[in-house]
Order: structure tokens, then C-alpha cells, then sequence
């Protein structure tokens, strides 16, 4: 666990990019326009659900200084989910148009990785744990031993109390997830759970992709999250060209900034 004491340390964080290479291109463009940026952060669903997952990896492949996190979709593509007796997912029924539509898309992403995109995920962490000044924080995609749901309030809040047992010099305590697509800042007392929403398919009606910058100096913590606009029009074109598994339920959801199978026949 990397302890960060001299100097103040940010971390600029994307997540659930899934197969967006316009967002992601314009999210990468948007760090490098800052400062002293330390890591860059991801916090995981890089590639299935979008219509190119190949360029995603090549683009993630080839940062520097960059903490890779596992995302559930990720898990997908390792456990090769579309191989089990009628798979499920988060809970779906598997005879549901959606959830056999998604495992489709799982299994052609998978393709389009190859033996690269297996090894780089293999190689990608579940959490990351820093110590920096007066703050002790974890990054994840969801929650440990449970990558499908981030933490409720009182379940970070349980967190907080055990690691505040093993940290006793921390004074403020930070979560930081992915997954949900949604912006999140909720705190209490000395406990704040973050989510910076989603890089590349938000749900909150927002088109725009999101980037976090998290910078922690004593007990002083900064979260900054910008929404941008990118190359939209050529986004959904690229969606129109490839036609992946489950393209129509992806465009709608891309066009309307949340999850709108209703519009799907």
C-alpha cells in the first residue's frame, strides 16, 4: 500500500468506459491538460458494451503511471460467461432478452480482445489502497468480494470503523467506486464515498463523459469532477457501423444518457 506523505497527491480517475474511444480519447486529452497528476485511475468496465473494444485496450495498454481496477464486465470476459448454462447477470432473469443480449456482447468482445485483452485484464487489481497525509483511501469498481453493487452508506461506514483500527493515524477515511454510472458524494463525519459517474455511458441523463481529479494535502481532501463534451456524433456513427450484440439497447442508452430498453422492440 503506497504511503504519500511529503507532498500533496492527485489522482484523476475514469471509469466505465465501456468500448467509448471517443470519451475515453477526450478524458485522456483533459488529464494531460493537467498538473501534477500522479496515477491515473481506472476503475474498471473498460471494454464490453461498446463498439470499440479493441481501441480501448490499445489506449489503456499504452499509459504510464496508470492503476488498473477489475470491473464486473471485465470478470465477465475472464470467467467467459456466455459458456454457462443459461448465465445471468446481476440478478436478470437469463431468458430475458436484455441479459442474453449482454452475455452476446460479452462473448463478441471477448473475440475482438483476443489473447491480449485476457492478459491485461488478468493483470488488472480488484482494489487500490493508498495512505496519503491524514487520509486513508480505497479505490474499487464496486465493493469487495462484491463487484456487482457498491457500498450503501452504513456499509462504507462499517468500513470506515475497521480500517479506522488499523489506521489509527488517519483522520478522514475515502471510497471511491465505479459501476453505477451515476455521480455519487455522500458523506459522514469523517467518511465521504465517492463516484465520479461514467466515463463513457453515463445514466443520468447527462451525454457528457466524466472525469474525477482527487487530491488529497494533510487532512484536506479536493474532488473535482468535470463533465465533457466529446465527439458524440462520431460515437454513436461508430455504434451505427459496428453493429456489436445488443447495439440497439447500447445506442439508446448512449443517446439518452440512462438505461432505456423500454425504447428497444
Amino acid at each position: 500500500m503506497p504511503d504519500h506523505n511529503s507532498k500533496p497527491i492527485t489522482f484523476a480517475i475514469i471509469t466505465d468506459i465501456h468500448g467509448n474511444i471517443h470519451a475515453l480519447n477526450k478524458a485522456l486529452e483533459i488529464i494531460e491538460g493537467q498538473e501534477s497528476i500522479d496515477n491515473i485511475i481506472c476503475l474498471g468496465d473498460n471494454f464490453s458494451l461498446g463498439a470499440a473494444p479493441y481501441q480501448v485496450l490499445e489506449t489503456l495498454s499504452s499509459l504510464e503511471n496508470t492503476i488498473l481496477i477489475r470491473g464486473n464486465h471485465d470478470r465477465y470476459l475472464m470467467e467467459r460467461i456466455w459458456e454457462y448454462d443459461r448465465p445471468a447477470i446481476e440478478g436478470m432473469d437469463p431468458d430475458d432478452p436484455v441479459c442474453i443480449g449482454i452475455v452476446a456482447n460479452e462473448r463478441w468482445t471477448a473475440e475482438q480482445l483476443g489473447e491480449a485483452g485476457k492478459n491485461f485484464i488478468r493483470n488488472m487489481r480488484m482494489s487500490y489502497y493508498v495512505r496519503a497525509h491524514d487520509v486513508y483511501l480505497e479505490l474499487t469498481h464496486a465493493w469487495f468480494g462484491r463487484d456487482e453493487a457498491p457500498p450503501s452508506l452504513e456499509e462504507a461506514r462499517k468500513w470506515r470503523n475497521h480500517e479506522q483500527q488499523k489506521h489509527a493515524e488517519a483522520k478522514r477515511f475515502i471510497f471511491v467506486h465505479g459501476h453505477t454510472h451515476l455521480p455519487r458524494d455522500e458523506q459522514f463525519g469523517n467518511l465521504r464515498v465517492l463516484c465520479p459517474g461514467s466515463t463513457g455511458l453515463p445514466f443520468d441523463e447527462d451525454k457528457r463523459g466524466a472525469v474525477a481529479f482527487l487530491t488529497i494535502e494533510g487532512d484536506s481532501v479536493k474532488w473535482d469532477v468535470k463533465r465533457f463534451d466529446y465527439d458524440f456524433e462520431n460515437a454513436v456513427k461508430l455504434l451505427d457501423e459496428v453493429k456489436p450484440p445488443f447495439y440497439k439497447n447500447l445506442r439508446a442508452t448512449l443517446l439518452y444518457a440512462g438505461i432505456r430498453n423500454d425504447l428497444v422492440e
